[in-house]
């Protein structure tokens, strides 16, 4: 049986994939190698003063943006947000971070990092930012965060001097171009047919996995 293949797509910045990584996670440990999950990058956030400015300036600015991410944590019992957040220190840009972590995920594809490397870095920016308060815009911070969990920083600044980084982050952005990506997280599958974005329950994405690992070869999914 041929896995389900998924393309993954967020901003670092999004509160919304902070809040759903949970359900990525459980996906892999219920799926295992019946799943591949291909983490892509793309901007919601790649200027946050334009993003505050067109989208929440007429309801009350970043305060009021702030308020809307404190009231969606709270919803949910596994996730934090540290009282900086979106008060202090606001990133400039969410595309540092998805430079960043183009760079591990192309180390990793060419076995410089252990499997699983990119995603570690992904969730230790979401959780620098949102639990702990850190500007992940800043080229210090994401330095700091990638040694602290045993990355080669030296590689990692490599690929981002050669363009190796900035090529694979190319590639995320224009692919989600092509298939209209607008919302993070949003899942695409079954040769880009199918997709789930948003704020989408772990049961709904598992009964989509669940009828395309059942169907027939060749038969479209119900979903």
């Amino acid at each position: 049986m041929n896995p389900v293949k998924i393309s993954y797509f967020t901003d670092a910045l999004c509160v919304w994939a902070y809040v759903s990584q949970i359900r990525m996670d459980e996906l892999k440990t219920n799926f295992k190698d019946h799943v591949e999950i291909e983490c892509r990058y793309f901007h919601v956030f790649g200027n946050v003063a334009s993003k505050m400015d067109a989208a929440w300036k007429q309801r009350g600015g970043l305060t009021a943006y702030r308020q809307h991410v404190r009231e969606t944590v709270e919803k949910f019992g596994h996730v934090r947000l540290h009282e900086r957040t979106w008060q202090t220190d606001v990133p400039t840009s969410s595309m540092p971070a998805h430079l960043w972590l183009c760079a591990i995920r192309t180390l990793e594809i060419g076995s410089v990092c252990a499997p699983g490397s990119s995603d570690r870095a992904a969730w230790a920016f979401r959780d620098a930012f949102f639990r702990q308060g850190r500007d992940i815009s800043q080229a210090d911070i994401l330095l700091g965060i990638v040694e602290s969990i045993g990355l080669p920083s030296a590689q990692i600044a490599d690929a981002i001097a050669t363009g190796a980084a900035h090529a694979a982050l190319a590639d995320d952005l224009e692919l989600a171009r092509a298939q209209s990506i607008a919302a993070s997280p949003t899942l695409l599958f079954n040769e880009g047919r199918q997709r789930l974005a948003g704020n989408v329950g772990y049961r709904i994405i598992e009964a989509n996995i669940r009828e395309l690992l059942d169907a027939p070869p060749g038969q479209l999914s119900w979903c």
